[in-house]
């Protein structure tokens, strides 16, 4: 009698064994497939976002330049200007971008996978 009474706890616990791990994949796939949408839909609002910024300063530039070139009677003279302001605003980012650019992506990137 005690060995069928431990069969059968045996076969409970096997029952139950199979569907915890059953139960901990789906969960553990909900998790991922979360985790995975909320860095897609990050990376689809960041881009669009780049996108938009890059035609506002195209078009701030633009008029900035045009703008700068009516005020010194060079319109060739403005967009020089203007260009020269990316530039050093180029040069600065491009010097600063392993302590402050990088760590910011990172932690960004971190932030979302975490949340």
């Amino acid at each position: 009698m005690e060995t069928q009474d431990l069969k059968e706890k045996v076969e409970n616990l096997t029952s139950h064994t199979g569907d915890y791990l059953d139960t901990l994949y789906k969960v553990t796939m909900l998790n991922v497939t979360q985790k995975a949408t909320n860095i897609a839909s990050a990376a689809i609002g960041a881009i669009t976002i780049c996108i938009l910024g890059m035609f506002v300063l195209f078009f701030i530039g633009f008029g900035a330049a045009w703008w700068l070139g009516d005020m010194i009677n060079s319109r060739t003279g403005g967009f020089l200007i203007v260009a020269g302001f990316y530039l050093v605003l180029t040069i600065c980012i491009v010097a600063l971008r392993r302590k402050i650019v990088f760590p910011f992506f990172r932690n960004l990137l971190i932030k979302k996978v975490y949340e």
